[in-house]
């Protein structure tokens, strides 16, 4: 017998169908199978999730942010004068008020619900009363230098403003309803109303009647300035002007 037949093989060498070789032992299969990327991704998923769980934790119980900086920017216009008025008004009185405005916006929803839109507005207005002299006409002065008498009409008191003093004028809450649509006009409503209701206020409190009568103290101490001696003041009632 031939000596290479008779030679003991090792383990799984076979011969090659194609070549006739032996392969040798520890040689790697020449198709190897491609490394599976399920690991991976299941790694990546983990690591994903750590990251994701620590930074919803920072957020629940890390610092308070701090508040960011501010920079307040006011660019210039140009203003436009649309109309002029000549103004000779003797303001005699001026009252400060106070008052709390609640409104509430009610929205009727999908299925009937009702939700609000509510604004809780602290309002101070500043109202001034006085005398409009341009109101006067031919006629409200009638003055005898010899007798040293005038005898002056003015027209009655009148309401001048009811600006509210923006310095103390704030929105103390608002609150929207989840299903409330969010009005943008509401806090100019809730101003409007405090500027009409603090005026009614101010009339109710007797404004009208001290700007009457610091009116005609005025007028007076300024005709007795010019001589004249006695003065009467009298008042125009407000029908008879309309």
């Amino acid at each position: 017998m031939d000596s290479e037949s008779d030679a003991p093989r090792r383990p799984g060498a076979e011969p090659s169908l194609e070549t006739g070789r032996v392969p040798r032992y520890g040689d790697a299969p020449k198709h190897a199978e491609p490394r599976s990327t399920l690991g991976w991704l299941l790694i990546i998923g983990a690591v994903g999730s750590v990251i994701l769980l620590g930074m919803l934790a920072y957020g629940l119980f890390g610092p308070e942010p701090e508040e960011p900086d501010t920079v307040e920017v006011i660019r210039d216009t140009p203003d436009v004068i649309i109309a002029t008025q000549d103004l000779a008004r003797l303001q005699t009185t001026s009252f400060h008020i106070e008052r709390v405005i609640d409104i509430e916006d009610r929205q009727r929803t999908i299925f009937g619900i009702v939700a609000e839109d509510a604004i809780l507005l602290v309002a101070a207005a500043d109202v001034t009363a006085g005398v409009d002299l341009t109101k006067m006409r031919d006629g409200d002065v009638v003055v005898d230098p010899e007798a040293r008498i005038a005898t002056i009409t003015l027209p009655e008191p009148e309401i001048f403003s009811a600006a509210l003093d923006n310095e103390r004028t704030y929105v103390h809450t608002r609150d929207t309803d989840t299903l409330a649509r969010r009005d943008p006009h509401l806090e100019t409503r809730a101003r409007r109303e405090a500027e009409r209701s603090l005026q009614r206020s101010a009339i109710e409190g007797g404004i009208l009647d001290r700007a009457r009568a610091n009116g005609e103290s005025a007028v007076r101490t300024l005709v007795r300035s010019l001589g004249y001696d006695e003065i009467e003041i009298r008042w125009r009632v407000r029908a008879a002007e309309d």
